[in-house]
Formats: structure tokens, sequence, C-alpha cells
């Protein structure tokens, strides 16, 4: 099926105000006051996880998810997700009862007894990644420490500090540090060998997370980074790679996997009281692209909105500069919606594996996520 923008309703331009109210119109209602029932949830990172805080920053609809077809299979409507419908975060607050946790910049809200969510499309651990167009992860951290003051003022330190050290702590971050210099031609990579550029972005992220645990926070979720190379939109960056993946893209990405597991091993030594789990995205990922058929999919390799050889041209919506783009009838058999994400159905996949069921090998270290929901 093919688009073109202008064959988009011109009225789902205007729905910032329904965006606003998702959270309430899909989700249990926040309580006013905190439930001991429920764990918050924070969210830090980048496209995979953010849930629209792209729709109210200066930026471009490279970096951005609110317009159709995105957000069709479940809110009807373009929350600013970057998939045809819920993210793995989603799933994982439903999975600890909880609401779908708001984007941090969504209007109106200053309810963080549940959590909120401060992950920005395009996002990376380095400042200069995508630098003015993205909320970099140092900034996501300097709003959650304005969330941990507006709690201790409404709860006082005591049982802000118990909130906060109770909370879980979600992060996806470090993919479009390496994607970057790909995708807008820089020659950064030049200047650094690989091992000294996956240095320079681990060792930004150790910074930040320590700041993190110093404002409180002890349960930290990681995933590792997914094989870069091998996503739709740069399997066709080789022009004559008869559409294989980019090895060198997703060398970094392995390579930036294996330095973060002995970093968070250093850090559950050095900081008292810090617990991780680290799910490995990237082996459950490579599995569902190489095997669909076994995880209930038909299609693994190519996206189905975009457009060109896998529909790996970023197209998918019009608003990118070409307007022309292909959508699949079916989104919940492919594992990609887009040329860099994934679709809902293979996002609950994910999130099921996560988890911890069915019955998942793929958590790496001590804990797995619903462990860290259930300790105090």
């Amino acid at each position: 099926m093919k688009f073109t923008v202008s064959n988009l309703p011109s009225s789902m331009f205007l729905l910032v105000f329904f965006i606003a109210l998702v959270s309430h119109t899909h989700g249990s209602k926040i309580d006013h006051h905190r439930s001991n029932k429920h764990v918050p949830l924070f969210i830090f990172g980048d496209s995979f996880l953010d849930a629209g805080n792209n729709n109210y920053i200066n930026t471009t609809t490279l970096d951005q998810a609110n317009f159709l077809p995105y957000g069709e299979t479940y809110f009807k409507f373009p929350t600013g997700r970057f998939s045809d419908g819920r993210l793995i975060s989603d799933f994982i607050a439903e999975y600890a009862n909880l609401p779908l946790v708001p984007p941090y910049l969504q209007p109106g809200n200053s309810n963080y007894y549940g959590g909120v969510n401060f992950a920005s499309g395009g996002a990376g651990a380095l400042v200069e990644t995508f630098q003015g167009s993205v909320i970099p992860f140092k900034t996501q951290a300097r709003n959650y420490e304005k969330v941990g003051a507006l709690l201790r003022h409404k709860l006082g330190s005591s049982e802000a500090k118990l909130l906060l050290s109770s909370a879980v702590y979600m992060f996806s971050i470090g993919s479009n540090d390496y994607l970057s210099p790909f995708l807008t031609h820089s020659d950064v990579l030049n200047s650094y060998s690989h091992s000294e550029y996956v240095g320079m972005v681990v060792a930004n992220m150790t910074s930040i997370i320590k700041e993190i645990y110093k404002r409180g926070a002890r349960k930290f979720v990681f995933m590792t980074l997914p094989p870069l190379g091998c996503l739709p939109g740069t399997r066709i960056i080789q022009l004559q790679g008869n559409g294989k993946c980019l090895q060198e893209l997703s060398a970094l990405a392995s390579l930036h996997n294996g330095v973060l597991k002995v970093v968070l091993l250093q850090l559950d030594k050095q900081l008292k009281g810090f617990k991780f789990a680290l799910y490995d995205f990237s082996a459950d990922l490579t599995q569902m692209i190489n095997h669909p058929l076994k995880y209930g999919l038909k299609e693994g390799k190519s996206a189905c909105c975009g457009s060109g050889p896998f529909r790996g041209v970023y197209s998918c919506g019009g608003k990118r500069g070409e307007k022309q783009f292909e959508l699949c009838d079916k989104p919940n058999e492919y594992l990609f919606w887009d040329s860099y994400h994934l679709t809902e159905s293979a996002y609950k996949k994910f999130a099921d594996r996560m988890w911890g069921f069915p019955n998942n090998s793929s958590n790496i270290g001590y804990y797995t996520i619903r462990d860290l929901f259930q300790l105090p």
C-alpha cells in the first residue's frame, strides 16, 4: 500500500490535546496519593523508550513520531512513540501494575508518584550526539533531579527518599552515539579507535548513572544495544552490500555491550545498595531477525513502513523529506516498524522475555526486572 503525506487527515495534526490525555485513556488512573502497592518506574534513554517527549521540543520530524501512521495499532492516533503502538516500557509498566508512564514534558504532568519518562528519540550518552535536536542523557538526569526536588517538597525528605530508592530505573542509551556518525557522514570515528570511542560513550554513560544513583536511585535496568548494522535503515548504507548487515556498526555495538557488562559489575561492587538487571536485547533481536517464524513473525529484515530496499529509507509518514512511503497491511507480522524501530508486536515479545516469561535466559546478572520490582 502506498501513501503520500497529503493522504493523511489534517485533523491528525491537531492532536496535542489527545496526546496529553493518553495516559488516562489507555491505562488506569494515577492515584493522587502514593500507593504502597505500586513501585514507580523512571525511564531514560532514546527512541526505543521515548513516549512523546520530543513532541514538546524544538526539533525536526527526523526525531519525532507525532504523525500517522505512528500509533495506529493501539492508540489509533500518534502519541510520539516511534512504533505503531506500545513500547517495551509500556508493557513493563503494565506487568508492574502501573498505568502508562507519562512523558516528563507532557503539559499538566506534575504527578510523579508512579514515575515519569524522560527518554528522547535520538538521544545519546554523548552531548554531541544529534546535538540541538534531542534531550541528551545528561539533561534527562537533570530533569530527574528536578523531579526529586519536587517530590521532597511534596512528601518530605524521608518519604521522597523511600519512594526514589524503591523505584525501578529503566535505560536504553548508546545506540545513537554509534548510529549518528554513519547517518550524518561524520568523520569522528576517524579520530578514535573503536575501543577509544566506545570508552568515551560508556564513561559518559557511567558518570550520569552515578549522578542518578547519587540522587536516590538504587534499582537499575539496562538493555544491551541491538545489532545496529542489521536494522533496515543501516542495511542500505552499503550501496553494494547486497542488503547484508553493516558489520562495522554492529561491531561497535557488540564492543559496547561487552564493556557495559564489566562496568555494571564494577558499579555493583562500588556503590552501596546498587542493584542491576541487564537484558540481552541484542541476542533476542538477532534471533528474531534470523528466525522470525520461530517467534510468531513472518518478516524479520524488512520494515513495515518506509520505502526503498527493506523499506529502509526513513520515510514512514511522509514527513521526513520523502512524501511517498509504503505501509504493510499487518504490522503484527513484522519485527521492524520503520527503518530503525520495532512494532508493538515485537516490543511485547521483548518485554515478555525481559520480564521473565516464558522462562527466559536472556537476562545477564543477578536480577531480572521483575525481581527489582519485588525487592524493597
